[in-house]
């Protein structure tokens, strides 16, 4: 169980499962009906191309999560070559998967989304230790939409602005990541936004991207008529997040940028977005359902 646990952590299994519900919800917005199996093997793809690339920067990010995640780094180095077994293995299912689909472009944006994992980890790219890192996140939300829409061989409005808002989306994530990490990231030597900017500016400019995002999201629920439930959920997060920058405006705009208690809320609100993030993925996925049958 401990073992099967570690895996889980590898994978980062928890934001593997929000891109499989993503893409599930997309499956129905984009055709229109319940095709179940359809979304399941969407979502399995999805699944897969996300754990093979979190592998790949698993392996390569065990000096910085002995500092940020002491416990992954612990069990990666366990693994040794398991840990390259595990996401060569992934990577070559979500492969045999495309392929299973006779579709040159779903095979595609497939690859590229490999290709991106390994953009973003492998040296001497290494873009995560970069202010391209969002750019390269970028992609790992906008694949998942491109590969889905190239099943369904369509691109409209609705379908390219839901692409754009899941890709922004974890583009944002990425920045969160970027100061929850920043302490193993500045001795590093990276060059991350947050880095960049210094802890409260890239704080507070990933706070106010946070808050573009708003009218994305409704802008995307407004083409796809989307039910009430989802623009209800979208208002309580918006309320949860401003209620807790309220709460610690003091902390905020008190303190010096590298202060203990600045670089603590940073983390807080890292684990809040992951938290927002999660049940907006669930507020949609419901939402597609109930837009098709309200009854499921």
């Amino acid at each position: 169980m401990q073992y099967l646990r570690g895996i889980a952590q590898f994978i980062s299994v928890e934001r593997g499962i929000m891109l499989f519900m993503i893409s599930v919800g997309a499956t129905f917005l984009f055709s229109q009906e319940f095709t179940w199996l359809i979304a399941l093997f969407l979502g399995t793809i999805v699944f897969c191309v996300w754990s093979a690339v979190d592998a790949i920067n698993n392996i390569y990010d065990v000096e910085l999560d002995s500092i940020s995640d002491p416990s992954r780094a612990k069990f990666t180095k366990k693994l040794g070559k398991t840990g390259l077994a595990v996401a060569v293995g992934f990577t070559v299912l979500s492969l045999a998967l495309g392929t299973t689909t006779l579709m040159p472009f779903v095979v595609l944006f497939i690859g590229l989304g490999i290709v991106f994992g390994v953009l973003y980890s492998v040296p001497p790219f290494r873009l995560r230790k970069t202010a391209y890192k969002p750019i390269v996140n970028f992609s790992v939300g906008a694949v998942p939409m491109m590969i889905i829409a190239a099943f369904f061989n369509s691109y409209t409005i609705n379908i390219i602005v839901l692409i754009v808002l899941i890709g922004v989306t974890t583009a944002i994530n990425s920045l969160w990541e970027d100061l929850a990490d920043y302490a193993s990231d500045l001795n590093s030597g990276s060059r991350t936004i947050p880095i960049i900017l210094g802890f409260r500016r890239g704080l507070l400019f990933t706070i106010g991207m946070g808050y573009v995002l708003i009218p994305l999201m409704v802008l995307a629920g407004f083409l796809f008529e989307l039910p009430l439930i989802y623009y209800t959920a979208l208002a309580a997060l918006t309320s949860f997040i401003t209620i807790r920058l309220i709460q610690k405006r003091n902390t905020l705009f008190k303190y010096n940028s590298d202060s203990p208690k600045l670089c603590k809320l940073g983390e807080v609100l890292a684990k809040d977005f992951v938290i927002v993030a999660i049940i907006f993925t669930v507020s949609l996925m419901l939402s597609s359902l109930l837009k098709i049958n309200p009854l499921f």
